[in-house]
């Protein structure tokens, strides 16, 4: 997400980077460039135009003209803007109120709604320690009830049986008296897919709302639309008095125009994005971090969060033990790391959050992908508990055998096998003390992807 964005401003704001003195003038080229970039990006006009002149006005003021470094301040100024368009911080679920509370969500056909609810249930069973139940409204496509009992049972919350020939808002009611009985924290309600100008769809769900009276009603929208994520948020707002926007399948965009629009135009914060296929793809909205990501300073304390809740803690701790009483790191350890990786979701998303990963090209960018890590993760499959543990003993009729195995070129093999043993070396280093652990971080400048068939294995 926000890929192009990004490119943009990093071109548009190097430029003035550096600069130990900005005029009126150069700040104006500074904010054209801004404003195209923003436009291209699918930042609505109205939302674009009054980003540019909020810059502006702070921009050509003493704060910037006199600073030591002005580059610096009128990006902190842009930072500092992109916030505040985004709502200036996380707007969190509303749940203070009498269990079960219930959550209504609403969107068009074919946005990801059900998707969302099982990824909205998980999150709120794992991170919030809340019993959940779910229940599906949409009556009009049975799929949909059979779709979410399905995920209901991956993700281990509770689910409430509905058919096709009842009443949403009888469904809705019945569903509310299950949750108390079972004393459920969370209620959360699928509606079917509808057009905001579809009058009778539109009655049906503000009945349905009026029935159950939810906490939250969710605005569920694919943030690939564009511009018209904003305008069906907006129609949906004028129908029902929603709490806040779930953008879906964030990270098939990469303009990210929405993400900057919606609230500005509805007035209605983004409380979730949806990053992936996943149940677990699914992250808080935070305006600071996201501003930091599209300014290419990635978003450490997401990565943080997301280690902190998806690493397996006792496999991390052993391994550390491990290498601590001198043991060297293997194969299998290092296939150990890439299901822990593989853990946290799409790699791409991940990439995202790194500091500085704007300023790798985009040629070694696209090499590290979960295909990537998946080819990897077969190769090493193919070898024996042996070979693993003692790569050194690989010689080439094993390639031949590791490579057939695995559906891989030796090449891959012999690649695999070469960096890995650099890898060897950095594991070495790393229990060797500060001075050690100095030089490994400097060699690690030399392992990191410079360009096709080079650098780390994925």
């Amino acid at each position: 997400m926000f890929d192009n964005l990004t490119d943009r401003l990093k071109q548009t704001l190097d430029k003035v980077r550096g600069k130990g003195r900005l005029t009126e003038d150069n700040i104006k080229e500074t904010l054209r460039e801004v404003r195209m970039a923003l436009l291209e990006a699918d930042v609505a006009l109205p939302v674009a135009r009054s980003f540019i002149e909020n810059i502006r006005e702070k921009a050509v003021g003493a704060e910037v003209l006199s600073s030591l470094t002005p580059g610096q301040a009128l990006i902190k100024i842009v930072n500092d803007e992109l916030i505040h368009l985004m709502g200036d911080q996380n707007d969190s679920l509303d749940l203070n109120t009498t269990p079960p509370a219930t959550i209504l969500m609403a969107g068009l056909q074919g946005s990801g709604k059900t998707t969302t609810v099982a990824k909205l249930a998980r999150w709120l069973r794992e991170r919030e320690k809340k019993k959940v139940m779910v229940c599906s409204c949409d009556v009009y496509r049975p799929a949909a009830i059979d779709q979410l009992e399905t995920l209901a049972r991956q993700i281990q919350v509770e689910f409430f049986p509905s058919t096709p020939d009842q009443k949403p808002v009888e469904i809705a009611r019945c569903a509310t008296d299950a949750a108390k009985k079972n004393l459920c924290d969370i209620l959360i309600i699928d509606t079917a897919g509808r057009l905001h100008v579809d009058e009778d769809m539109m009655t049906e769900i503000q009945q349905l709302h009026q029935a159950i009276d939810p906490v939250e009603t969710l605005f569920v929208v694919d943030s690939m639309t564009g511009q018209d994520a904003v305008n069906t948020a907006k129609a949906f707002g004028d129908a029902l008095p929603l709490t806040g926007v779930v953008l879906t399948k964030t990270d098939g965009d990469a303009r990210g125009g929405a993400a900057l629009s919606v609230r500005h135009v509805t007035g209605k914060p983004i409380k979730f994005l949806g990053v992936g296929e996943k149940t677990d793809a699914l992250e808080p909205f935070h305006p600071d971090r996201i501003a930091s990501r599209i300014l290419g300073m990635g978003d450490v304390l997401s990565l943080v969060e997301e280690i902190e809740h998806k690493v397996d803690k006792k496999k991390a701790a052993k391994l550390a033990k491990k290498l601590a009483r001198g043991k060297q790191f293997d194969l299998e350890d290092f296939r150990d790391q890439l299901q822990q990786i593989k853990k946290m979701g799409n790699l791409t998303s991940l990439l995202e959050k790194m500091p500085g990963m704007s300023q790798i090209p985009d040629a070694v960018k696209n090499q590290v992908n979960d295909k990537s890590i998946m080819r990897i993760e077969a190769i090493i499959n193919s070898m024996t508990p042996h070979e693993r543990q003692f790569p050194k003993i690989i010689n080439g009729s094993r390639k031949k055998r590791i490579a057939r195995g695995s559906g891989v070129q030796i090449q891959d093999v012999n690649k695999l096998l070469k960096q890995f043993s650099q890898m060897q070396r950095m594991a070495k280093k790393v229990t060797g003390g500060k001075s050690k652990l100095k030089n490994m971080m400097r060699g690690l400048k030399g392992q990191f992807p410079s360009g096709p068939g080079g650098g780390m294995p994925f």
